[in-house]
């Protein structure tokens, strides 16, 4: 089973599989600049650490950046460290499984990186 701080959530009335990732995700900001990053990743959350104070929105544009460059939204904890991130407009070319599998492992590896 997959962890829960990663999930596929299923586009409603699309005729092809699309829909959106989202991730539970820990923050720690005011890192120095080169831990910035995915720091681990468990079955809660996946940990990531940004250079940007927590003031002003900085940090919540520094996890944006640092998962993607792209269709990136904070849904939820704008002002938390928990955060509820959102990966838009993905289109599936396998399961939702295989998909969530491989952008765990993905993460994993910028984690070890």
């Amino acid at each position: 089973m997959l962890s829960p701080a990663i999930r596929f959530v299923a586009s409603k009335g699309s005729k092809t599989p699309t829909g959106s990732i989202q991730l539970i995700c820990r923050v720690k900001p005011g890192v120095s600049a080169n831990r910035e990053g995915v720091s681990a990743i468990s079955d809660d959350a996946v940990e990531i650490c940004v250079a940007a104070r927590a003031k002003e929105g900085e940090a919540n544009k520094a996890v944006r950046e640092v998962i993607a460059e792209s269709d990136v939204d904070i849904v939820k904890g704008m002002k938390s460290r928990e955060k509820m991130v959102m990966i838009g407009n993905i289109k599936l070319s396998g399961t939702p499984e295989e998909y969530m599998k491989m952008i765990k492992a993905t993460l994993q590896e910028q984690a070890s990186a």
